[in-house]
């Protein structure tokens, strides 16, 4: 099993980071709360948990250990797999997941690309317990709230939209999601974020 990873990054595209660790590229799907953090070029720490099927291997990767923390007790959900996870830590800091659960806040779980209100439901019974422990030993911290990104795409644009159609958005969804906050920013990080917010309202 890879634990962690440790070298710099190569490329960008996501989900995906291109890890370069001492000559060899790992390709890595993370969630967009940490690939909104990294830069081409960067030196990082990528947590990782590798899932194995008969067609493929597959690395995914997290900023900090909390975070593969929470995507491994959402992989042991009925139904949930690593596609849903990511989308789920993308759509939600660890935190707002956290309170989401603690709360039976499901309006905010079926906001969630592919994640219906049976899915939801099951979260909530199944994680609520986990959540709950979880919860008294964040201390209600974030890990990337004031990340400064640069994307390697040409276009910030064209780069967000990506990204969210990444997390199981519709096209049309996406594009009219970035059309409506593009204007207010320039760095594609800033829109991903603004646009997933507002289609968390």
């Amino acid at each position: 099993m890879i634990g962690c990873l440790i070298g710099e990054v190569f490329a960008l595209e996501a989900p995906t980071v291109l890890l370069n660790v001492n000559g060899v590229g790992y390709e890595i799907d993370t969630p967009l709360s940490t690939f909104c953090q990294l830069q081409k070029g960067q030196k990082v720490t990528l947590w990782t948990h590798l899932v194995v099927r008969e067609d493929a291997q597959q690395l995914y990767g997290f900023s900090d250990a909390q975070e593969k923390t929470i995507f491994r007790t959402l992989l042991k959900v009925n139904g949930v797999g690593p596609k849903m996870a990511l989308g789920i830590l993308s759509t939600l800091s660890v935190e707002l997941l956290i309170h989401t659960i603690e709360h039976d806040d499901i309006n905010t779980l079926i906001k969630v690309p592919g994640v219906g209100k049976k899915t939801a439901e099951r979260l909530m019974i199944e994680l609520r317990d986990r959540f709950k422990a979880l919860a008294n030993s964040t201390g209600g911290t974030t890990n990337t709230a004031a990340a400064q990104i640069q994307f390697m795409a040409n276009s910030p644009v064209a780069e967000a939209e990506a990204a969210l159609q990444s997390l199981g958005y519709k096209p049309a969804e996406a594009q009219k999601a970035v059309a409506a906050v593009k204007a207010d920013y320039t760095e594609s990080a800033d829109i991903i974020r603004a646009a997933l917010k507002s289609m968390m309202k």
